[in-house]
C-alpha cells in the first residue's frame, strides 16, 4: 500500500504541474495515465462501475466525480483532482484541490480550510481511538470557518478494494464508531462547501455539484493506523 500510495502522490505532482489556464481536463487524465504506465500500476478508477477515466476532475461548484473531458481550465477556477492506483492488488486513493492562477479570497480560504480539516481528521487515526472522531474533527474545522460539510459522500476503509467498510463520515454521526487498531487503513476525504451542504448529480450520472452553485473543495489521503500514530501513505 505504501508503493501504491507513492504512485498516487506522483500522479498528484504531475497533474498539479500540468493544470494551468488553457489545459483541458482530458489532458490532465492523459498525464495521470502516463504516470500509471511508467510505474507499472493499474488504475482503480478506470471502469469502476463504468467510470471512463483514471482520475476525477471537479472544477468550481463540482464536489466530486467529475469526468475529464473538454472542459478548459480558466484563470480563477478551483479544481479538485482525485487519483487512485493499484500495486500488486493493493489500493491507494487521494485527492487535492488547487487554485488555477489567481482565485478569490473566499476560494483560497475554502481550499485552505478543507485541507486543514483533512489533517485534523488524520490526527484522530490513532490506535485505541474511535473512528468517528475523524468526522468530529473535520466538521469542527469546516464549520468554525463558516463552511458546510457534505453528508452524502464520505471516506472509507481501503485495502485490496478501493472502497471497504467501514465508512468514514466527515461529520459527527452521534456515536464514536468502531475502535481503531494498528494495521487498519482508511481514506479520509472531507468535501467542504462554501454554501450549504446539499448536492445533486448531473445527467452524466457521475458529476456531483452543489445545489446552490457555490464552490466546493475536496482533499483526501490514504492513511494507515500504526503503533506510532497515523502514517499517510499518499504523500510525495
Amino acid at each position: 500500500m505504501r508503493r501504491a500510495g507513492r504512485v498516487v502522490a506522483e500522479m498528484h505532482e504531475a497533474t498539479r504541474e500540468a493544470a494551468k489556464p488553457g489545459v483541458t481536463t482530458a489532458e490532465l487524465d492523459a498525464v495521470a495515465r502516463d504516470v500509471l504506465a511508467r510505474r507499472d500500476a493499474k488504475s482503480n478508477f478506470l471502469h469502476y462501475r463504468g467510470y471512463p477515466a483514471v482520475i476525477c476532475t471537479s472544477p468550481n461548484d463540482m464536489i466530486v466525480h467529475g469526468i475529464p473531458g473538454q472542459y478548459t481550465l480558466e484563470e480563477g477556477d478551483i479544481l479538485s483532482i482525485d487519483c487512485g492506483a493499484i500495486i500488486e492488488g493493493y489500493h491507494g486513493d487521494a485527492a487535492f484541490t488547487m487554485a488555477v492562477g489567481e482565485v478569490s479570497g473566499e476560494a483560497a480560504r475554502l481550499i485552505e480550510t478543507t485541507e486543514r480539516s483533512l489533517w485534523a481528521g488524520i490526527e484522530q487515526l490513532r490506535n485505541g481511538n474511535r473512528l468517528h472522531e475523524v468526522g468530529r474533527a473535520v466538521q469542527d474545522v469546516a464549520e468554525s470557518a463558516g463552511f458546510s460539510v457534505v453528508r452524502e459522500y464520505v471516506g472509507h476503509a481501503i485495502g485490496t478494494a478501493m472502497h471497504e467498510e467501514p465508512q468514514v463520515p466527515n461529520y459527527w454521526p452521534g456515536q464514536g464508531g468502531p475502535m481503531l487498531r494498528s494495521g487498519m487503513v482508511f481514506a479520509v476525504e472531507p468535501m467542504v462547501n462554501a454554501g450549504g451542504p446539499a448536492t445533486r448529480i448531473l445527467e452524466d450520472g457521475w458529476s456531483v455539484v452543489t445545489t446552490d452553485g457555490k464552490l466546493s473543495a475536496h482533499f483526501e489521503h490514504t492513511i494507515a493506523v500504526t503503533d506510532d500514530g497515523p502514517e499517510v501513505l499518499t504523500l510525495p
